[in-house]
């Protein structure tokens, strides 16, 4: 008995532990997860209600059928999909758009290719999504200020630039110094909105019914054709609801659904039916409820947190979207480039330059170009929309191939939040003529940059295995007529284990000579997120007394060629990364008539792979062991 005492005493203690550390992660994910969709309230209701206001109909009616439509949309589309469906589709542990795209293609195996073509969609439009949500979210905090005095109007743009400038300027200092400070922030405002909406609920309780889905039935059958102009405002009440999914890696999955009903969703509501009760007490209050319920001492501070947290989201989304790129660098999608990281304790604190200048330089353009939240709402929903439908239909595939709920269950669930997605969709098309088609440019235009890296690759590597020779038989006839030797290790980068690579055969060809020791590298990432140290490395001895070794890296991993050398060691190969001499071939290609690719598409490959960056930084070579040996082909 007392043993059992002891046992039952320890169980309590871990259970009490686990919950503290679930504690902790759900306030920490509050500051990142939820500060896109913490932002919505600020123009969505404001946004769902001008059509009507337009139209002249009747506002009590308008209030109560947005409000309802508000509230079911996070209830079907965020809590149902994402935190009860969605988050139960991980790839051991990640989640996010490419995650699953990589479990899906595992499961239709020969047809993964479309899994791969919606991934590719849903990728190509979160960078558009990347663009506008910084806009669209610092843009609606700064106009607070045209509520204290509408002669503030000439400085909402000027001052939202240099927010947003700041912000990407210092991206490549990482978010170590200031990411302690997300989450008091983002509660603090979670708070705000709660208690905000719950005193304006006291305008009128009628503001309830709301919770009654028919209001917003009635909406959309009595009016269809103004319902979807609706339906395009309601939508962005729940821009943001992916991160819930896609950060699941840092957090955990019981974190980000604690957060999100025992915080997140409350404030949110209350917040929503505080506005409508507002508006239908104070019909004037319609053009910017948000800060016209706040009192007036507390409009000025309410612009201060408002604008932080914006801050906040727009980090958030930017840092999805460097995550986003990693994912694509390492599945092919996208060429190399440099990855730095800002954290040395956070592995998944990263900086991509590249994707930082585009992602501003967008970002600028759009503010310049809308100049108001207003004008830009119209181009927010479409590119969020899209990336919601490619989930759908990818989580629908995965819960059919892999029945980890009972299929009766969530595939007609799934179905029902896709038709609404699906209106959702055609709501927001609506608005392609009046700022719609930018995301679809932005999305088509990344695209076509993929599928024609994508393309280039492929017609490269097929171009190389028939100019190429099998390694083993090369170093076999070597062995027999061996050429001159010199002392230390030289290491060859290979993208096919079965060929020799073309800088060993430029080194024969023009030097000569080969290192006493020759080690053949190549490395592989795997459909998984991250790869045990122990599996790292497969090590075969050839022939010439050569090594090969197939590194393997998950997608969410940065290739690392020394650290791969030095987990052969067990393995019987011992070799000093930093003494090692590294030989790389750096191909120039050229435009030929023959290639499989049109004209145009050659040339936007050959701009693709002169701006990608160099092996030597992407694998983590140290630059002064490699020696580099340049070649012209054509695809």
């Amino acid at each position: 008995m007392r043993h059992s005492g002891a046992a039952m005493e320890q169980t309590s203690q871990d259970n009490g532990q686990s919950s503290r550390t679930s504690a902790k992660m759900a306030f920490a994910s509050i500051g990142v997860v939820f500060g896109d969709i913490g932002t919505s309230p600020l123009y969505a209701m404001r946004e769902a209600l001008h059509p009507v206001v337009r139209a002249g109909g009747d506002l009590r009616v308008a209030v109560l059928g947005v409000a309802s439509l508000l509230l079911w949309a996070l209830i079907l589309i965020v809590t149902l999909k994402y935190v009860i469906f969605l988050m139960r589709a991980d790839n051991k542990g990640e989640g996010g758009i490419l995650s699953l795209v990589v479990l899906v293609e595992t499961l239709l195996k020969k047809r993964g290719g479309f899994a791969l073509a919606l991934g590719i969609v849903g990728a190509a439009f979160f960078f558009g999504d990347a663009m506008i949500t910084p806009a669209m979210s610092v843009l609606a905090a700064v106009e607070g200020l045209s509520v204290i005095n509408p002669g503030f109007d000439s400085y909402i743009v000027p001052l939202t630039l240099v927010i947003l400038i700041t912000l990407f300027l210092f991206q490549y200092r990482g978010t170590a110094g200031v990411a302690a400070l997300f989450a008091p922030v983002t509660a603090v405002w979670f708070a705000v909105l709660g208690i905000n909406g719950l005193v304006h609920i006291f305008d009128d309780f009628e503001i309830f019914l709301a919770f009654n889905p028919a209001y917003g039935l009635n909406m959309l059958l009595s009016q269809p054709g103004l319902a979807l102009l609706v339906f395009g405002g309601v939508f962005l009440a729940v821009t943001g609801a992916e991160a819930l999914y896609a950060d699941m890696g840092h957090f955990g999955k019981k974190p980000i659904r604690l957060a999100w009903l025992s915080v997140v969703f409350p404030g949110l509501v209350l917040n929503y039916l505080g506005q409508g009760a507002f508006i239908i007490a104070y019909p004037h209050s319609v053009e910017n409820p948000f800060f016209l319920m706040a009192p007036a001492w507390g409009v000025v501070p309410l612009i201060i947190l408002a604008t932080l947290v914006t801050v906040i989201a727009s980090q958030a989304v930017i840092t999805g979207a460097f995550s986003v790129a990693q994912q694509a660098m390492a599945l092919g999608l996208f060429p190399r480039m440099n990855i730095t990281h800002t954290s040395e304790t956070e592995q998944g604190q990263i900086y991509v330059g590249q994707i930082n200048w585009l992602i501003m330089v967008g970002v600028i353009l759009l503010v310049l170009v809308f100049k108001s939240s207003t004008n830009l709402a119209s181009a927010y929903g479409i590119a969020v929309n899209t990336s919601m439908i490619v989930d759908s239909i990818l989580a629908m595939i995965f819960f059919w191939k892999a029945p980890t709920l009972p299929r009766w269950l969530v595939l007609p669930a799934l179905v029902f939040v896709l038709v609404i997605e699906c209106t959702f969709f055609a709501a927001n098309g609506l608005k392609l003529a009046s700022g719609g088609y930018m995301p679809v440019l932005i999305g088509s235009t990344i695209i076509l940059l993929m599928v024609t890296w994508m393309r280039g690759r492929r017609a490269l590597a097929e171009k190389l295995r028939k100019e190429s020779i099998e390694l083993v038989p090369l170093l076999e006839s070597l062995e027999k007529r061996q050429p001159t030797r010199v002392a230390g290790a030289a290491v060859f980068l290979q993208t096919d284990p079965v060929y020799a690579p073309s800088a060993l055969m430029h080194n024969l060809k023009h030097n000569r000579v080969l290192h006493d020791r020759l080690v053949f590298i190549t490395a592989e990432t795997t459909s998984e997120p991250r790869i045990d140290p122990n599996d790292r490395v497969q090590v075969k001895q050839l022939p010439l007394g050569a090594w090969l070794v197939e590194a393997r890296f998950g997608y969410m991993e940065q290739p690392d060629v020394p650290a791969a050398l030095r987990a052969c060691e067990p393995f019987g190969l011992s070799i000093d990364p930093m003494q090692a001499s590294y030989f790389l071939g750096r191909r120039v290609i050229r435009i030929s008539a023959r290639s499989a690719l049109p004209f145009w598409q050659q040339r936007i490959f050959i701009m693709l792979t002169n701006q990608s960056s160099r092996a030597i930084e992407f694998f983590r070579i140290p630059p002064g062991r490699v020696v580099e040996l340049g070649m012209q082909m054509s695809i």
